[in-house]
């Protein structure tokens, strides 16, 4: 779990109360255990409809779910392609802004037959009735 980082006077790393910071990690954490579960429903449930995304193995940006859904359906089906086994995200680092959030984490991904993969990550979430939801992530693989 995220702890609180204090804030310097003026300076730009607020962190936040810890139980902000854990709702925000439980989004992250919550998606990547909804896609290894193969549950879209309950991944786009952390996604907002609009947000964008920049896709580790695509170059262009995703606008909003239609875009994503299509990237998703081009994607090679079940067994065609490296069978991932797991994915772990941690170092965290969440500073809290608001209503808005900033978590720079990192994303091993392993696969069965070929070595693991590390990709870093951040994601800005916005809270809006009381529920965190990302609006943009960046995947930038290793």
């Amino acid at each position: 779990m995220p702890t609180a980082v204090s804030s310097v006077p003026g300076g730009a790393r607020p962190g936040g109360a810890p139980t902000d910071l854990a709702a925000v990690w439980e989004v992250i954490t919550g998606m990547y255990r909804a896609f290894t579960a193969g549950d879209r429903l309950r991944v786009d449930a952390f996604l907002d409809p609009d947000a964008t995304v920049f896709d580790a193995d695509t170059p262009g940006l995703i606008c909003g779910k239609t875009e994503l859904d299509h990237l998703r359906d081009r994607r090679p089906a079940a067994g065609t392609g490296p069978r991932e086994t797991g994915l772990d995200a941690h170092g965290e680092v969440i500073d809290i802004f608001g209503d808005l959030a900033v978590a720079r984490y990192w994303l091993r991904v392993d696969y069965a037959a070929h070595p693991p993969q590390m990709v870093r990550n951040t994601a800005v979430l916005r809270r809006g009735q009381g529920l965190w939801r990302i609006v943009h992530l960046h995947e930038d693989a290793q």
